[in-house]
């Protein structure tokens, strides 16, 4: 059974920066092929993609609204995945979640439902 923990989230200033880590847990990420996402949720909206990396970081996907702010990146030999968020607004405001979807390709996903395993969440507040 794969484990997700979440690690990084705090409060920051508009324009501040924050890490976000995921370590799993029950896998290896080198041998086992896993996508591994970023979602998160705003208080009173639906959970939404952030990004996406490929099992061995060949792919990456992004939010329309975190573009060349957001960097997601993956180091397999230590099953973690990061989140490096710079220029953060309010509106990036949320609960981040990491996910896991088993997928031997180098295709990433960006629909919740094609995860399944979560972590259980960090939050991310910011201030105007």
């Amino acid at each position: 059974q794969v484990q997700l923990a979440e690690s990084g989230g705090g409060m920051v200033q508009a324009g501040g920066s924050l890490r976000l880590s995921c370590s799993a847990s029950g896998t290896t990420f080198t041998t086992n092929p896993y996508c591994m996402g970023w979602f998160r949720q705003a208080p009173g909206k639906d959970r939404e993609f952030v990004a996406a990396i490929s099992w061995r970081a060949v792919s990456t996907a992004y939010a329309e609204s975190v573009k060349g702010r957001f960097t997601i990146s993956r180091e397999n030999v230590k099953n973690t995945v990061f989140l490096q968020m710079n220029g953060l607004k309010p509106d990036d405001t949320a609960v981040y979640y990491c996910a896991a979807a088993e997928i031997r390709s180098a295709g990433v996903r960006r629909s919740e439902y094609d995860y399944a395993y979560w972590g259980q969440g960090t939050q991310v507040t910011v201030s105007s």
